[in-house]
């Protein structure tokens, strides 16, 4: 099974979902994943559309955002390699050990064609669901709202990664917010690994705030509408490398055909 969150760790970045391995039992895969990292306690109330993604014993790895009754965004490091009759959807379950909300196996998954690697961009997913959910989905950013990602917009994100590099997963949803960064500044901390149109990062100079292993997938809402998803990074929470996220207004159009097909 792979990682929990973005391929967010000092080693490699190849399949962001590796790291995110060592977050649960499941066999190692290739880079690192991420909770939330200095944020607070939160609950599906308050977000009904976050999505706990589990393997077929209810071992959380990744999340989702639910953007239409039967249909889940997630990243696509945490769906490579996986089958419909590998992973559930969990929604509306604020504990990582809880037993409400609504379970759901999946009936297809689509991956974006052009992946390859995390750090490599393309990193979109969505999933059919074979049980619809009865959650209020997220609206889901458009291709022309580019303007979502001007440099110091507050953003949220939200999941059940570690609370620290290398930590323990939170059991409880966790949320907490970081300022969208300049792609100028993400370029000095990334390099040639930062795809400007493919991705965009949010976080902290001096670090502390951040999404961590097991966050992989989860959502980065801007001004209310799904804009990112928890991709890779750096370590966690780490001065000068903010958390970097799949850049959605670039894929809606593709991902929009996906949700109404």
């Amino acid at each position: 099974m792979f990682g929990l969150t973005r391929a967010r760790t000092a080693a490699p970045l190849v399949a962001a979902a590796a790291a995110a391995s060592a977050l649960t039992a499941a066999p190692p895969a290739v880079a690192a994943p991420q909770p939330i990292v200095g944020g607070t306690t939160t609950t599906t109330t308050d977000y009904p559309f976050v999505m706990q993604i589990t393997d077929a014993s209810g071992n959380q790895f990744c999340g989702g955002t639910l953007v239409a009754a039967d249909k889940v965004v997630t990243a696509a490091h945490c769906m490579a390699g996986e089958s419909t009759g590998g992973v559930r959807v969990v929604g509306g379950r604020t504990y990582l050990d809880g037993t409400n909300g609504t379970v759901s196996k999946v009936s297809k998954i689509w991956i974006n064609p052009d992946y390859t690697d995390a750090a490599n961009g393309d990193d979109v997913a969505v999933l059919t669901l074979s049980t619809s959910m009865p959650y209020t989905p997220a609206a889901y950013v458009s291709s022309s709202q580019t303007d979502v990602y001007a440099a110091g917009t507050t953003a949220r994100i939200l999941g059940w990664g570690t609370t620290s590099e290398n930590g323990s997963s939170s059991n409880q949803l966790r949320t907490a917010t970081v300022p969208v960064v300049a792609d100028s500044s993400c370029k000095s901390s990334y390099g040639s690994d930062f795809v400007q149109t493919d991705m965009v990062c949010a976080g902290y100079t001096s670090g502390g705030v951040d999404t961590c292993q097991g966050d992989s997938g989860g959502p980065l809402l801007i001004g209310g509408v799904l804009a990112g998803i928890t991709s890779w990074g750096e370590g966690c929470a780490e001065a000068g490398y903010p958390g970097v996220y799949t850049r959605l207004a670039t894929f809606s159009d593709l991902v929009t055909a996906q949700v109404h097909s």
